[in-house]
């Protein structure tokens, strides 16, 4: 019985990198990371009720360089996700298929969530930071 080679499933080694699969990983991504920052979110308001000491522990985390970074980051990530599930329901309503706009748009999502991101965080500075 002669063996014959079989075709292999393609995978991200077969396939070009294209702007429409890294929006589709960086969606699956960013609500991983949402859902991480929702943890530290709660685990803020629970400082904030076990009174000052716990909250100022708290502020001052997030007001060092590793702190605002991480918050600029899912800062980005809540920014980005919200515009490409915009994105995913324009779609929904048969807008945007045509590859060409398919293209377009996850430039524009990907240019635009860096854009809030960084609007929302040139207002939190101009404001006096975080802490």
């Amino acid at each position: 019985m002669a063996t014959r080679q079989r075709p292999l499933s393609p995978h991200l080694q077969v396939y070009r990198w294209q702007i429409q699969m890294a929006t589709s990983i960086l969606h699956r991504a960013t609500g991983v990371i949402l859902s991480l920052g929702a943890l530290l979110i709660a685990a803020a308001l629970v400082a904030l009720a076990s009174g000052p000491d716990a909250w100022t522990w708290i502020s001052a985390q997030a007001g060092t360089w590793y702190g605002l970074v991480f918050l600029f980051l899912w800062t980005w990530a809540f920014t980005y996700h919200l515009l490409n599930g915009i994105r995913h329901l324009a779609q929904d309503g048969g807008l945007g298929y045509a590859v060409s706009a398919f293209v377009r748009n996850g430039w524009l999502v990907s240019a635009g969530s860096l854009v809030l991101a960084l609007l929302v965080w040139g207002g939190v500075l101009a404001k006096g930071g975080v802490a």
